[in-house]
């Protein structure tokens, strides 16, 4: 019985065991091949064209930008012998980037083609406005950046270099740029304005070199605002030659992304500022080759930042070399005047203001040895302690001051290296790793992919085929914001002979009494010190 009862039910359990192995062997078989069939399949059809990679659009046989061809056809994938792969990536980065078909939608949104020149009905419309002596090496980077993210005007008021011949008819030829030249009917006219019998800047006047230099600033900027009023502008910036808008935190890298979601009840918006760290002493184009920056204390928690006070300070004056209180953008309204370089103030009111906590203003610090001579060689104040307190405001540009007044070639490259250069990769490791340091390469990309296009090169070719003379721009100027009235008053002029005595000639000014209720010009500040917090030890 038991026998009969092992007999017939051995085979009901080997059959079983069969069938649940043949069934896992034919899901296994499927599961294996079903991808590879559907993989081969899309292959397939992209091969032949059935299937549209997304990036396909950015493929290699679209066009070129105009002047990004190598060879003489024109052809975009030929390069000349020699040419690096390096520079066939970056055309083909910028490519990614930028986009150039009619069927693309590029990343940046009123990037059109390259002459930039926007529709009035773009809004909001955004004003920089800059005081330069730099040259067309600094300065069409620094435009045509600005407009690659929607700045759609640029007041220039230029003296030096800026305003030779062969610079300023370049500048006149771009679209949306406006240059005021400082002469001594521009002059005249800012001995009118109302600054001058105010007591806001009074504490800048009367002082040499950077203190001189801010007065200047202050004045252009009334100038600039009346300007930008009279011409519809939404928003003005005051920004130095050496400053990009980094204009992160939103979808869309445009200022005018930006700036169109700020709320209507604001009146000024704050960029902190991020400062240069190059990592050689032979960099030639900042904006080219500087991808690494320094954080501003508003972006970092303040545990982090005075953590690793010390070794981001690296044994200068201050956490940043120069200032940190950042810039700010203004809307153009009325009784709108500037306060200092770095802020806005209205006549009417305090402006409601917000400090935006991603984007920022990168400033490119010393970014080159020669700036040290440069820089030098603008102001004729002593090298002494006590004189360079009189000539600039910061720490660090007195000291480089100094330096760059006393010492050999030799002892200012090896200076410059161990307080500017950041050659210690282990420190930058660590401080990149803390959120101290960050790199930034969309400048970098921008302006690289605008030089490879031709950009540049295009814009001063036109403008030697074309004489342009200097439009009266007072005309122009019916201030608000100046006194129209027919009493005589001066300002004062500073010039300084060889040894860096002052030349100045005493002027009148208004007397006026201070109530104490009007606040000071917002000069370049410095970061908060360590000591300006209890002492946290660095992990």
């Amino acid at each position: 019985m038991a026998g009969l009862y092992s007999s017939s039910h051995r085979p009901t359990y080997s059959s079983s065991s069969s069938a649940s192995s043949s069934s896992s062997s034919r899901l296994l078989l499927l599961l294996t091949v079903l991808p590879l069939t559907l993989a081969s399949f899309a292959f397939v059809l992209q091969w032949r064209g059935g299937v549209t990679d997304p990036l396909s659009r950015w493929s290699p046989d679209q066009p070129d930008f105009p002047g990004m061809s190598s060879d003489a056809d024109g052809g975009a994938n030929s390069h000349p012998a020699g040419t690096s792969h390096l520079q066939s990536a970056s055309s083909d980065c910028a490519t990614i980037l930028l986009g150039h078909s009619s069927n693309n939608h590029p990343s940046f949104p009123y990037f059109r083609d390259w002459k930039l020149d926007y529709s009035s009905d773009l809004r909001p419309k955004i004003c920089i406005t800059t005081s330069t002596s730099a040259g067309l090496e600094q300065t069409l980077p620094w435009i045509f950046y600005h407009k690659v993210i929607g700045v759609s005007s640029f007041l220039l008021f230029v003296e030096g270099k800026a305003a030779s011949p062969n610079v300023s008819r370049v500048l006149e030829s771009i679209p949306g740029v406006k240059v005021i030249y400082r002469t001594r009917e521009l002059e005249e006219q800012q001995t009118k304005s109302r600054i001058w019998n105010e007591t806001w800047l009074a504490s800048f006047f009367y002082k040499p070199c950077n203190y001189e230099l801010f007065v200047k600033q202050s004045l252009n900027m009334e100038m600039a605002i009346v300007m930008a009023r009279e011409s519809g502008m939404d928003w003005i910036i005051h920004l130095d030659t050496d400053e990009l808008v980094y204009p992160a935190g939103i979808q869309e890298y445009s200022l005018r992304q930006l700036l169109s979601d700020v709320p209507g009840n604001v009146d000024m918006v704050i960029f902190p500022n991020y400062e240069s760290s190059v990592e050689r002493d032979d960099i030639k184009e900042p904006f080219s080759e500087v991808s690494m920056f320094k954080k501003n204390y508003d972006h970092l928690p303040k545990d982090v930042y005075f953590g690793n006070y010390k070794e981001a300070t690296r044994g200068n004056p201050n956490y940043f070399l120069t200032y940190g209180n950042g810039k700010a953008a203004a809307r153009v309204q009325d009784h709108l005047r500037p306060n200092g370089a770095h802020r806005w103030h209205n006549y009417m009111k305090t402006p409601n203001e917000i400090k935006l906590d991603e984007a920022a203003v990168l400033h490119y610090t010393y970014p080159k040895f020669s700036d040290l001579t440069s820089r030098r060689d603008r102001c004729g104040c002593k090298p002494t302690k006590e004189d360079v307190k009189r000539c600039f405001m910061l720490d660090f540009d007195r000291a480089a001051f100094i330096i760059a007044s006393t010492a050999t070639e030799e002892e200012m490259l090896q200076w410059y290296r161990e307080r500017v250069v950041w050659t210690d990769k282990t420190l930058n490791l660590k401080l990149l790793r803390k959120g101290i340091l960050t790199r930034i390469y969309s400048p970098m990309v921008i302006i690289q992919s605008l030089r490879e296009s031709g950009v540049f090169r295009s814009v001063i070719a036109k403008a030697a085929e074309t004489t342009l003379s200097k439009d009266n721009f007072l005309k122009s100027v019916d201030s608000n914001n100046s006194t129209r009235n027919g009493r005589s008053e001066n300002i004062f002029s500073r010039k300084f002979d060889a040894n860096g005595v002052s030349q100045s000639t005493a002027r009148r000014i208004l007397e006026v009494i201070d109530d104490g209720l009007t606040p000071s010009a917002v000069p370049p500040l410095s970061p908060p010190r360590l000591d300006h917090s209890n002492p946290i030890t660095s992990s």
